[in-house]
């Protein structure tokens, strides 16, 4: 990310926490967009927050081309010496210019410290599931001539089985409003694992459009997939050769879909690298920052998040 880029990134945090009172004049709330010219915002900002910190920032940014990720915006965020004398007996730095916009800045950072923690429980069990899933493919794939019909068909029952119930686990996590809503590395996983079983070119040199010429289907509503036992014993009836050379590219090529996702410097690898580094950031620095903006809000966790919250923290000991 570029210098400014992650001037904006923390310019971002800041407003969205901006709401608009009776009178129209700025004040700070949760989790609005971002709107307004960068330079005027910009300057407004620092108006606001006049402490040697926030100066600091702007400099040192400007001049800085390291940042990887708009998940590293809190880097930024070098605090001097400062200590808890100046905060009054409600958490703000009494000695800011503004200490209801950095209390209310330092709510964000605790409300996003919990997400990102229950975002990294979440992805690393959608990961785990990924891996089962490969493991899964790679079994199917085993399937050959000298099986009967009935052992066939439930190894693919196996999988649809399998597949269905990770489907269930995460598809709510990433639809509108889950905890893995807008995150890439999820619904790019779910999207390609999908796309692998409905690949029509899997049996083609048999004369058969994918799995769907074998019975199965997927659900556009709820994404689970099903098997037409019909269609698969009239497919075995008729090329029966055919429908193992199908199955046994299909599992083939999505065991092969699953363990890219979760390859070194891939989707799910870098988006837990991404939010390792700033929750270690925040973990490391929260006196500091507390310090220097004020002590902010607890965060308020809903349900899933603090479920995946408390995921995380029994794994790593918290």
């Amino acid at each position: 990310m570029s210098p400014i880029g992650t001037v904006s990134s923390l310019l971002g945090m800041l407003q969205s926490a901006r709401q608009t009172n009776g009178d129209g004049n700025s004040m700070l709330a949760l989790n609005q967009g971002t709107t307004g010219d960068f330079a005027s915002s910009l300057a407004l900002r620092v108006a606001s927050i006049r402490s040697e910190s926030f100066s600091a920032l702007i400099g040192s940014l400007l001049v800085n081309n390291d940042d990887s990720s708009n998940l590293d915006f809190l880097s930024a965020l070098k605090t001097s010496s400062a200590d808890s004398q100046h905060l009054s007996a409600n958490g703000r730095n009494v000695s800011l210019f503004d200490p209801e916009l950095a209390y209310r800045m330092m709510s964000v950072i605790n409300t996003r410290d919990v997400t990102y923690k229950a975002q990294y429980a979440e992805l690393s069990e959608l990961g785990a599931g990924v891996k089962v899933l490969q493991g899964t493919a790679e079994t199917l794939g085993s399937v050959d001539g000298t099986m009967d019909d009935a052992t066939i068909k439930a190894q693919l029952q196996n999988f649809a089985d399998k597949y269905n119930a990770w489907i269930e686990r995460f598809d709510p996590s990433v639809r509108t409003n889950g905890l893995l809503h807008g995150t890439q590395a999820a619904e790019i996983s779910l999207y390609e694992l999908e796309q692998s079983i409905e690949n029509i070119f899997n049996g083609a040199a048999s004369g058969f459009r994918g799995l769907n010429d074998l019975g199965f289907s997927i659900d556009p509503s709820s994404n689970l997939l099903s098997i037409d036992a019909a269609e698969l014993d009239a497919a075995l009836a008729k090329i029966r050769s055919g429908v193992i050379d199908a199955v046994q590219q299909f599992a083939a090529n999505f065991a092969k879909s699953a363990e890219l996702l979760n390859s070194s410097n891939n989707f799910i690898p870098n988006r837990l690298d991404n939010l390792d580094r700033v929750i270690d950031y925040i973990t490391e620095n929260r006196t500091s920052l507390q310090a220097e903006f004020g002590l902010g809000d607890a965060a308020r966790p809903s349900a899933e998040v603090s479920k995946a919250l408390a995921a995380y923290n029994r794994i790593y000991g918290i």
